[in-house]
């Protein structure tokens, strides 16, 4: 089992910029795919990046050219690095973990989630 814990959540003005962290218990890097889900009152679930054992990455197209996914295998941390943030991108944002080596951008093939961290952003 993995325990993922995030952080960095907050509230920022629109075109700010945050840093998420998702701790994991353990090393998962070489063996599980990580993917930022977020969940905004009244929608559902979206994906929106996530990395791939081999280091391959992948975007919703809304967050593309603003949001970065990157893992700190040392440390076990995955962040999610927010640019250019709009009042869309308002949510709860959630890490997950998969037991395959390549991730996907469904909630519904991930295995383990954190609680969650908060983001807001005024317009």
């Amino acid at each position: 089992e993995v325990q993922l814990v995030e952080s960095g959540g907050g509230l920022v003005q629109a075109g700010g910029s945050l840093r998420l962290s998702c701790a994991a218990s353990r090393f998962v890097f070489d063996d599980y795919a990580i993917a930022w889900f977020r969940q905004a009152p009244g929608k559902a679930r979206e994906g929106v990046s996530c990395i791939s054992s081999d280091g391959s990455t992948d975007y919703t197209y809304s967050v593309k050219g603003r949001f970065t996914i990157s893992s700190d295998d040392a440390k076990n941390v995955v962040y999610l690095e927010m640019n250019s943030l709009k009042p869309e991108d308002t949510a709860v944002y959630y890490c997950a973990v998969r037991n395959r080596l390549f991730c996907s951008l469904r909630p519904v093939l991930y295995d383990y989630w954190g609680p969650g961290t908060q983001v807001t952003v005024s317009s």
